[in-house]
C-alpha cells in the first residue's frame, strides 16, 4: 500500500486545467458591469443558480414572451487575432435582441454562455463588459450567465460565446407579416458594417487570399482591417421600439445570415415578393473591397452580407414619409429601398 501511495500523484482540479479561484475572480471583476444592466424587475443578485425577473403584469393586457438565441460565430477568430475582446459581446447580444425585435418585442433580459480553454479573469471581464454595455443600450437586463473552463477543448487563447434574450409584446401587437401587401414599401436602416455574418468568407478573402493581418492599414477604410472587421453589430431596439409603439409596421426583417435573399421571404405572405433597389442607399466601403479582393459575384454578396442595411421595415406606402420623419427626428438615417410585389416570394434585386 505504501508503494502505491508513493507512485500515485496527488492531483487537483487545477492540475487538470480548471482553476476555480480564477473563475471566482472573474465573477468579482464582472459584477459591476452586470449590476449596471439591472431593470426594476430584476430580483436577487449575481451568483444565484438562476436569474429572477418579475414581469410587471399590470403593464400588459395579454403579454406574450418572445425568445431568441444565437452566437457570434467566426467573427471571434478576428477578435483572437487582434487580441481585442471588449466589444465582441455586443455582437452576441445584438444577434438575439435584433431577432426578437422584428416580432415587436421589447427585450427584457439576456443570459450569456462563455466557454474558454483557460480562464483568464481579466479577459472574461472584458468580454462580459461588452455584453453588459450592449444590454444597457438595448434596455435589457443581464440577469445571469455561465463561464465554463473546458481545459483541452479549445486552443489556447480561444473561446466561444452565445446567449439568449427574452422579450415581451402585447398579443395584438405581434408583428407577423400577415399585413404585408403588394404596394407596401421597404425602409432600410443602416448597418454598422459587416455585423456578425459571413466571416468565414471574410477571413478567406482577407487573410488567405490577400494575406493581410488585422494590423494592416486600409486607406479606403481609414483604419486597420481589424478595427473595421471588429466593428460591433448595431443594436436596433432604441431605434425601432418607438416606431413599433407609434406606427402600424406590417413586417420587420433582421438582415443576418442569408442576406436579402433568405431573410426577407421569412416575413412575406405566400402571395408576395419584393423588389429591392440596390442603388437606393450608400454601401460601406468594406463591402466593395471584399467583393473586389475576393472576386465575389453580386448575388453572392447580397446572400452573404447585409450590404449596409441591417434592418428592414415593411410599411404601407402612405405611412413611409411619416415613419422616415420620425426616424430623422432622432438624428438617424433611413432609406426607401424597394417595394412589395405580387410575385410569390420572389426577391428581385435591381
Amino acid at each position: 500500500m505504501a508503494d502505491k501511495e508513493k507512485t500515485n500523484p496527488k492531483l487537483t482540479y487545477r492540475d487538470a486545467g480548471v482553476d476555480i479561484d480564477a473563475g471566482n475572480k472573474a465573477v468579482e471583476l464582472m459584477k459591476h458591469h452586470v449590476r449596471a444592466t439591472y431593470r426594476p424587475e430584476v430580483l436577487g443578485d449575481i451568483g444565484g443558480f438562476g436569474g429572477l425577473f418579475a414581469l410587471n403584469s399590470g403593464k400588459y393586457r395579454q403579454p406574450v414572451l418572445v425568445s431568441g438565441t444565437d452566437g457570434v460565430g467566426t467573427k471571434l477568430k478576428v477578435a483572437f487575432m487582434a487580441d481585442k475582446h471588449d466589444t465582441i459581446g455586443q455582437d452576441g447580444v445584438a444577434m438575439c435582441v435584433n431577432d426578437i425585435l422584428v416580432q415587436g418585442a421589447e427585450p427584457l433580459f439576456f443570459l450569456d454562455y462563455l466557454a474558454v480553454g483557460k480562464l483568464e479573469p481579466e479577459k472574461v471581464a472584458a468580454i462580459v463588459s461588452g455584453v453588459a454595455m450592449a444590454c444597457r443600450e438595448s434596455g435589457c437586463a443581464l440577469i445571469g450567465g455561465e463561464t465554463a473552463e473546458m481545459a483541452g477543448f479549445y486552443p489556447d487563447g480561444e473561446y466561444d460565446i452565445a446567449g439568449f434574450a427574452v422579450g415581451v409584446v402585447e398579443r395584438d401587437k405581434i408583428i407577423t407579416g400577415e399585413k404585408i401587401k403588394p404596394g407596401d414599401v421597404l425602409i432600410g436602416l443602416p448597418s454598422s458594417g459587416v455585423h456578425s455574418n459571413g466571416y468565414s468568407l471574410v477571413r478567406k478573402i482577407c487573410f488567405d487570399v490577400k494575406q493581410f493581418s488585422v494590423d494592416t492599414y486600409i486607406p479606403e477604410l481609414g483604419r486597420t482591417l481589424g478595427a473595421e472587421l471588429l466593428e460591433p453589430t448595431r443594436l436596433y431596439p432604441k431605434s425601432c421600439l418607438p416606431l413599433i409603439e407609434k406606427f402600424d409596421l406590417h413586417g420587420m426583417v433582421h438582415i443576418t445570415g442569408g442576406g436579402f435573399y433568405d431573410n426577407i421571404p421569412r416575413v412575406l405572405p405566400e402571395d408576395c415578393g419584393v423588389t429591392v433597389d440596390t442603388a437606393a442607399w450608400p454601401k460601406p466601403p468594406v463591402f466593395g473591397l471584399l467583393q473586389e479582393w475576393g472576386g465575389v459575384a453580386d448575388a453572392e454578396m447580397y446572400r452573404t452580407f447585409n450590404m449596409g442595411i441591417g434592418m428592414i421595415l415593411l410599411v404601407a406606402a402612405e405611412d413611409a414619409a411619416t415613419i422616415q420623419a420620425d426616424i430623422a427626428s432622432r438624428g438617424e438615417k433611413s432609406y426607401i429601398i424597394g417595394n412589395v410585389t405580387a410575385q410569390k416570394h420572389l426577391v428581385e434585386l435591381k
